[in-house]
């Protein structure tokens, strides 16, 4: 495995940084936590001029046919930049979902529009609970004629205030196991009974409750075949967990910056804090548990780069990014101590984001059983 850079790669991380750094700065992030819509759009606009929307979408649908890892750096700069918006929505749940599912009309209808940066979309699947189970899935869809009928509430489904199409995952008949007869639609999001409300979320994040009341959505609009959603949402959900990862590992590397600047230039006693040794041995651990997050990322990305079977790592890595950027973060404070609690510092924007990644694609438990189910089944 070598995960070096390519020439291009670094091009673009550099481009990344330079233009997140001008276009996103921290009070904008903060700015956007109270603001309804979550994001600017010409922010959004800039996103898109850069192709970021397409970097990792095949070439026949408009996008730049970049690699999984592509997408990795661009992420990893994107969570050192805490961006907000529904770009991970968009191309990470939405995006994902169509080349894994779509048909080739439905790919073509809609890629293309996404890598423009044209349309937003997002995936409807948990409901009474937030992890990623399909047993709970109570939202059904009945067949009418030309059309099914939708029926039922989405939780936590993110950017859907600001979503075109909204991915959602209804049972269409009771099967063997919860799992089976889960069905995925493409819903317009303007489509009559289809009604949305932002939830309050401790990350200012804009995840919402979706209500489908006797939506109708043509038969064209289904995704994939028939009864065997969950197989592709499944698939779709390690992806988007790795993609996660890449987040959390520049939000990780980011907090470590700061937390060493900080103790470089704090002084106390007449020296340095991070001249004592507690302070040291803080950012020593946050230095390793950042950059295991990298590795474990990076491996990952390579390993569905290389068509390799990656369900294990997948859940390797999004266990232990979600235990290690927490980690990271609750250092961070210890070495910056009382002044990175004040809201107007960017630590607290770090340590919000750290929890709602930690549960964003199924929290480190959800892996850990995922690993532990594996290994135990062969």
């Amino acid at each position: 495995m070598d995960i070096k850079f390519t020439e291009e790669q670094e091009i673009m991380r550099r481009s990344a940084a330079d233009f997140l750094t001008s276009r996103c700065p921290k009070s904008l992030v903060r700015e956007m936590v109270q603001d309804e819509k979550g994001y600017t759009d010409e922010l959004w606009r800039g996103m898109a001029d850069l192709g970021w929307m397409g970097l990792a979408l095949p070439q026949e649908y408009g996008g730049a046919g970049g690699s999984f890892t592509d997408l990795v750096v661009l992420l990893e700069e994107m969570g050192r930049a805490c961006l907000p918006g529904p770009f991970f929505s968009t191309v990470a749940l939405g995006g994902f979902s169509l080349l894994e599912a779509g048909n080739d009309q439905q790919k073509r209808e809609l890629l293309p529009k996404m890598a423009k940066g044209e349309i937003v979309v997002t995936l409807a699947f948990s409901e009474s609970e937030t992890d990623y189970d399909p047993s709970p899935i109570a939202v059904t869809a009945k067949a009418d004629g030309d059309a099914y009928i939708i029926d039922g509430t989405k939780l936590f489904v993110p950017d859907a205030h600001v979503a075109d199409y909204i991915l959602c995952a209804a049972r269409t008949k009771t099967g063997a196991g919860p799992e089976d007869g889960i069905t995925l639609f493409i819903v317009d999001s303007k489509s009559p009974g289809v009604s949305c409300t932002l939830l309050k979320t401790i990350a200012g994040d804009k995840q919402c409750e979706v209500v489908f009341d006797k939506v109708r959505v043509p038969k064209e609009n289904v995704l994939g075949e028939m009864h065997q959603g969950y197989r592709y949402v499944k698939k779709v959900l390690q992806k988007a967990a790795v993609a996660k990862c890449a987040e959390m590992a520049g939000g990780a590397h980011y907090v470590l910056d700061m937390s060493v600047s900080y103790a470089k230039e704090r002084v106390q006693f007449k020296k340095p804090v991070g001249a004592f040794q507690a302070i040291q041995h803080h950012c020593a651990n946050m230095l390793a548990d950042a950059d295991c997050c990298t590795w474990v990322t990076y491996k990952t990305a390579w390993m569905i780069d290389q068509g390799m079977p990656y369900d294990r790592q997948a859940a390797i890595a999004k266990a232990w990014c979600s235990d290690a950027y927490r980690r990271v973060v609750a250092l961070g404070h210890q070495v910056i101590a009382g002044i990175g609690y004040i809201l107007d510092h960017d630590m607290p924007l770090y340590f919000r984001h750290a929890r709602m990644a930690e549960i964003a694609c199924g929290d480190a438990d959800y892996h850990r059983k995922a690993v532990a189910d594996e290994m135990y089944s062969q």
